[in-house]
């Protein structure tokens, strides 16, 4: 008889452009196979004033070697999670995949989660513009997800800008962040521990166990 998995909540701020959050997410694996997760995927736009048909990495505003510097460490952490990313070369607005993902997540972990891990590889592992309309149209019909349900996801007033806008559904990620003094994604909150960027498994797992020690 298999012994049940104790329940583990945590709050995880991340944004679909975001390869650290990427990484991130793929590391959860390491909690899964100990605990039953209860994840509140924080949906942030990070990057709100990238259009949607994209544009240069060159425009982030990185010098050479910081940029260098960032994709080593980068392609070192994908080796580590045996992914293959593909070459960056363009950035996108995450707004409509951030809302689409969030329109799905009444549905159920088994539509949600399909459809989140395609959006993270379509951008990072296949080069596809997840900003593109038609690209995350795609990917939801991949999913069975239907139609109606991608244009609710986009009947937002903000959804196509402008950038200073947020969605309402967003709205209240922001705020939260915002109380936290959350400064960058990926921030992974385990119980009382705020923890910013890439984390290691090993952390992981030691923040989950402090978690259910203080319950």
């Amino acid at each position: 008889m298999h012994s049940k998995k104790p329940e583990l909540k945590i709050s995880i701020l991340s944004d679909y452009i975001c390869p650290f959050c990427y990484i991130g997410h793929l590391r959860l694996d390491v909690l899964r196979e100990i605990y039953d997760l209860k994840i509140n995927w924080c949906f942030i736009e990070i990057h709100p004033e990238t259009p949607s048909e994209g544009h240069s990495v060159k425009m982030l505003n990185y010098d050479a070697d910081t940029w260098d510097e960032m994709s080593k460490n980068l392609h070192r952490l994908a080796d580590e999670e045996g992914v293959q990313l593909c070459e960056q070369t363009i950035t996108t607005n995450s707004r409509k995949a951030l809302l689409l993902s969030e329109a799905c997540k009444p549905l159920g972990a088994e539509v949600f989660y399909p459809l989140h891990d395609q959006i993270f590889s379509a951008y990072f592992i296949e080069g596809r513009n997840i900003g593109d309309e038609a690209v995350l149209r795609d990917i939801a019909r991949q999913n069975n997800i239907a139609d109606n349900i991608v244009n609710q996801a986009w009947n937002d007033e903000y959804t196509n800008g402008p950038e200073n806008s947020v969605p309402a559904s967003l709205l209240v990620y922001l705020q939260y962040a915002g109380s936290l003094q959350a400064k960058s994604v990926p921030t992974f909150i385990i119980g009382e521990q705020i923890l910013n960027g890439v984390i290691t498994r090993e952390k992981l797992l030691d923040a989950a166990k402090k978690t259910l020690v203080n319950r």
